[in-house]
């Protein structure tokens, strides 16, 4: 799995199909998430068939949404995102909220785990899962979710969840990494992003001649956590992948630590049922 991909939350299909094409054969990313709630799973497959690179060296993830929770709904949504992608497999499927129901999501999960057995899926995980919401999983499944995707960023370091995740062998996964868009997220508390123009990232930035987002970006790299941040333009595209001939030195990351305030752009997995 690619440390660093790009999303396509939010974009339409059409935009889609262009920022995907131009990721894979011009920026050189190998690595595209998307999900059925997006609304842009065509978009994705006609880029990736359309492009230069072999299916092969591409990792392309999606995510069975909430209505398609239970054995048979699972099974039949990870038919129709490979119909709407074009593609015989997955690289990684994802549930993508818990919901609050433990029987439906660990019936969710034994489906997921079919559909790994069937290979239709090389790797299954979760996204939204609090460390209570793995227990369940790991309780009633017998497979452990190869990746949790949370919303992670210097506001919101997710610190216990990392944690959790760290000791069950579980990869962590940064959505909104760079603290969501400009004007107000969709969860219920947020607010809107105010890390591209803070004054710490923009002064670390300067020290590399690098922008606040390849700052945070940098940092979710040397956290170890796999980082997929969100454009529709080509320049900050390329500018997001361009983060590997620079390192954040120790007082760096202490700087940045300082940023935390608990702040969200989405709901808190516990609300969002």
């Amino acid at each position: 799995m690619p440390q660093l991909g790009l999303g396509v939350w939010q974009a339409s299909d059409e935009e889609t199909e262009r920022v995907v094409r131009f990721a894979i054969d011009e920026a050189g990313y190998r690595h595209i998430d998307t999900a059925r709630a997006y609304g842009n799973e065509e978009g994705v497959g006609r880029a990736i068939a359309s492009a230069s690179v072999p299916r092969e060296d591409l990792f392309v993830t999606t995510k069975l949404w909430n209505s398609d929770h239970g054995r048979s709904r699972t099974l039949t949504a990870v038919d129709a995102s490979l119909s709407r992608l074009g593609l015989d497999y997955l690289d990684l499927f994802l549930i993508h909220w818990p919901l609050g129901d433990r029987d439906r999501l660990v019936e969710t999960w034994l489906a997921m785990e079919e559909i790994l057995e069937s290979g239709k899926a090389q790797a299954i995980g979760v996204c939204n899962h609090e460390p209570h919401h793995l227990d369940w999983i790991l309780e009633g499944g017998s497979v452990v979710p190869a990746v949790n995707q949370i919303e992670l960023h210097p506001r919101l370091p997710q610190w216990v969840s990392r944690a959790f995740d760290d000791s069950h062998g579980i990869v962590t996964e940064s959505w909104s990494p760079l603290g969501g868009t400009s004007n107000s997220g969709w969860g219920g508390d947020s607010k809107p992003n105010t890390l591209l123009t803070d004054e710490t990232l923009v002064s670390i930035g300067e020290q590399y001649g690098k922008t606040p987002a390849q700052v945070m970006i940098r940092w979710h790299l040397q956290n170890g956590l796999v980082v997929i941040p969100k454009s529709t333009h080509e320049e900050r595209i390329r500018q997001n992948i361009d983060v590997l001939d620079f390192e954040l030195t120790g007082a760096d990351i202490e700087r940045i630590a300082q940023l935390e305030t608990g702040e969200r752009v989405g709901y808190h997995p516990d609300d969002f049922v």
